[in-house]
């Protein structure tokens, strides 16, 4: 009887999964147009902060839809975002944790070539496989694991882009940029995974959770554009640049931003990112499509990579979408008797 309840729950996960893939996918194929097409180029940390608010009121409808009225639904604000200061300061912690891995990137790109950026930056998907055993109790078979790596060359593969001779000579710090990709990569895994327990760790409602997240990210966004922006602003004006395309990359991201708290709720970090790789790979098909992009040997060997790895994680195993709770205790009990 609980066979047809099984094949909705993997229908519903292979929906989200597949909707994640498509949003992101043509996310980046409408960044790739708004970046190259329009003349005056709009400020990117802007379009982030307003991304934010627009998935935080994105949630705070969605939520009042579940409640049912506007009673539970002031009692559910009421409850958990303003009469709880601890849960939005948990809550907070992934989004400055991602403002760190920004920022690392950005260290390590300017202190790294390019190709070796892009090779160590991939190791934030095993690194995100780790912290998923590590902080969440779980088990990854060896072919799991063999997927997971696989999946890390498939993604380095068909980002590659061969290095260009430049009269240019640029001052790098090798030790710095290494340890800045190192903090990066790390704070990836970790406020992925960080972001999953919290969610999978009580009952609380995935849009009263986003509600507390996107609150912390829409400040943490406000600082980034007055550091990194804010004279230019100041002159310029906080929408210089924007056009409808832009606005269309914006919606794109806010809802594509909603999908992937549901790929994180009822799938895990992993799966994740199997489904950004693949994105990666539909975006570059796009991209050869619409602005003339050429198809090399690396990226089809990269994207046969990617596809084997999706295959070979995907076989049957056991189920790693829910915390395993009490499962440290069992085993010590066994080991006892």
């Amino acid at each position: 009887m609980a066979a047809p309840r099984d094949n909705v729950t993997l229908l519903f996960k292979l929906y989200c999964l597949a909707v994640m893939t498509l949003m992101a996918a043509a996310y980046t194929v409408a960044l790739r147009y708004t970046r190259t097409s329009d003349k005056e180029l709009y400020f990117s940390t802007t379009a982030v902060c307003i991304t934010e608010v627009i998935k935080l009121l994105l949630s705070v409808g969605i939520l009042a839809k579940e409640t049912g009225s506007l009673g539970r639904f002031k009692a559910s604000l009421r409850e958990n975002v303003l009469g709880s200061p601890k849960e939005l300061l948990k809550l907070s912690v992934p989004s400055l944790v991602y403002a760190v891995q920004n920022n690392m990137a950005f260290l390590a790109l300017s202190n790294l070539d390019a190709a070796v950026y892009q090779v160590t930056y991939q190791l934030k998907i095993p690194c995100t496989a780790l912290c998923t055993v590590l902080m969440l109790n779980r088990t990854l078979s060896k072919l799991q694991w063999v997927s997971v790596f696989m999946l890390c060359a498939g993604v380095t593969l068909v980002q590659w882009k061969p290095a260009q001779a430049t009269k240019v000579v640029v001052e790098q710090n090798p030790l710095l940029g290494f340890g800045a990709i190192a903090i990066a990569v790390l704070c990836s895994g970790f406020a992925g995974v960080y972001f999953e327990k919290v969610l999978k760790s009580s009952d609380t409602s995935l849009w009263v959770r986003n509600i507390q997240m996107y609150l912390s990210g829409i400040i943490v966004t406000l600082v980034g554009v007055y550091l990194s922006d804010g004279a230019e602003i100041k002159e310029k004006g906080f929408f210089y640049g924007y056009t409808y395309y832009v606005w269309f990359v914006i919606f794109l991201a806010s809802v594509g931003g909603l999908y992937t708290s549901v790929v994180v709720k009822y799938t895990d970090n992993i799966m994740k990112g199997f489904s950004a790789a693949a994105a990666i790979v539909l975006s570059t098909i796009a991209s050869v499509m619409l602005f003339g992009l050429q198809i090399t040997l690396t990226f089809a060997l990269g994207t046969l990579l990617v596809c084997v790895s999706i295959y070979l994680y995907g076989l049957p195993r056991q189920d790693t979408t829910s915390i395993q709770q009490g499962e440290t205790a069992s085993k010590e009990r066994v080991i006892g008797v």
